[in-house]
């Protein structure tokens, strides 16, 4: 039988998939046991085998990009394209919330007061935390950019000190959101505007710790020299991601903390 020769990378038989699907599958199970009977065990089992299989697929991936020479152009497109979807349906993600909090801020009911922000909230300050929390997020986003620059030139040094930079500050901006919210003079629970205020910008937490950690895993990646100046779609993937929640927090602050108070 004659071999066919093409571009792309048709991947091995794997247990990820399965084991993954399988961690999922016990996560949510464990996420109604704690629900109804407060019990953890089966939820923090289910993280931790995520967490393994995670480790190991990207291990492959990595392998197979780094060291075997798998990632074509026609593989890269490929894993570019996914990319960008996976980030436009963040933003769709996000563009729930905004309209949950414009539904209820331009036409307050008779329930919230008829004012906005509802009677009885103290919102933040958009000049303090959140300010401060803007400017932390615009040098990241500068850094990682120089980082990305300094890649293509070759210069590693400069890349992996601008990509500390990066991540540094994305750990700096958790901790003052952290503060932030055991200050807050409100809950979750505190009408609509507390469960808007704290599922948007918590999950927009959340985004940034998932790139803080993938800022570092490249940082880490361009220690041990993973990248070169034309090959380093890991990488550009950590900065998309990271440019994508700098914009959100630029409308989180403009709209929530901002124009909503």
């Amino acid at each position: 039988m004659e071999k066919t020769f093409h571009p792309f990378h048709i991947v091995t038989i794997s247990p990820w998939p399965l084991l993954m699907g399988f961690g999922v599958m016990s996560g949510v199970i464990g996420m109604i046991k704690m629900f109804m009977f407060m019990k953890l065990d089966l939820l923090f089992m289910s993280f931790f085998i995520a967490v393994l299989v995670a480790i190991g697929w990207w291990r492959d991936v990595v392998r197979e990009s780094t060291f075997q020479g798998f990632h074509s152009s026609n593989v890269l497109s490929g894993l570019m394209l996914g990319m960008i979807l996976f980030i436009v349906s963040e933003i769709f993600f996000f563009l729930s919330f905004f309209w949950a909090f414009f539904h209820s801020s331009l036409n307050p009911t008779v329930e919230l007061g008829v004012v906005w922000p509802p009677e009885g909230i103290s919102a933040f300050s958009p000049f303090q935390i959140p300010l401060l929390n803007t400017v932390i997020l615009l040098a990241s986003g500068v850094s990682v950019t120089w980082a990305h620059q300094s890649i293509l030139n070759e210069n590693w040094k400069l890349a992996g000190q601008s990509l500390m930079m990066t991540w540094m500050l994305g750990i700096y901006f958790l901790g003052l959101q952290g503060f932030e919210y055991y200050m807050a003079e409100f809950s979750i629970s505190d009408s609509v505007f507390g469960s808007v205020f704290f599922m948007a910008t918590g999950f927009h937490g959340f985004h940034v710790i998932v790139g803080s950690l993938f800022l570092i895993v490249m940082w880490l990646r361009l220690i041990k020299g993973h990248f070169s100046s034309s090959h380093h779609f890991g990488f550009e993937c950590a900065a998309w991601y990271w440019h994508f929640v700098d914009v959100v927090w630029l409308f989180l602050f403009s709209v929530v903390y901002w124009w909503g108070t």
